[in-house]
């Protein structure tokens, strides 16, 4: 009985530590596309921020559909000139770049991004996984190495 209390626990923190959320990660959005405030600091010679939002309630209503992913807010750059250097992708091209299932979700740093139409700077994937989650093949990235 032990064994088998013991292999569920362990089995159990396993699977928590897959979807642990990196909070140290910081959020930030350019063009109606996910970044980092890493990724943008990067190129402040192209960029402005427009705005820092410190909570999800006081984003605004375009910015709304993240709000269970920016729990700690986000920073919202925009391009001077109107002109974004960077490559553009949604989560379901990179999805089917990792033959996965477009329409399956996808972790950044442990949060998790249901809607693979979200668009992304694929930039800030530095490392992606591929693991099992609710028995679907589920692509996990991280913007750290």
């Amino acid at each position: 009985m032990k064994k088998l209390l013991y292999s569920f626990l362990i089995l159990s923190s396993a699977a928590l530590s897959a979807q642990q959320k990196n909070l140290a990660v910081k959020f930030a959005v350019a063009d109606n596309a996910i970044g980092t405030v890493e990724l943008f600091n990067t190129r402040k010679n192209v960029l402005q921020v427009s705005k820092v939002y410190n909570t999800p309630a006081s984003l605004p209503q375009s910015l709304k559909k993240y709000s269970s992913v920016f729990t700690k807010g986000l920073t919202e750059y925009k391009f001077k000139n109107g002109q974004n250097i960077y490559d553009r992708m949604a989560l379901s091209e990179i999805n089917v770049q990792y033959n996965i299932p477009a329409d399956h979700p996808v972790f950044i740093e442990g949060y998790e991004f249901a809607d693979t139409s979200t668009v992304i700077y694929p930039e800030i994937n530095k490392r992606a996984e591929i693991k099992d989650y609710n028995g679907k093949k589920t692509l996990f990235i991280y913007t750290t190495r």
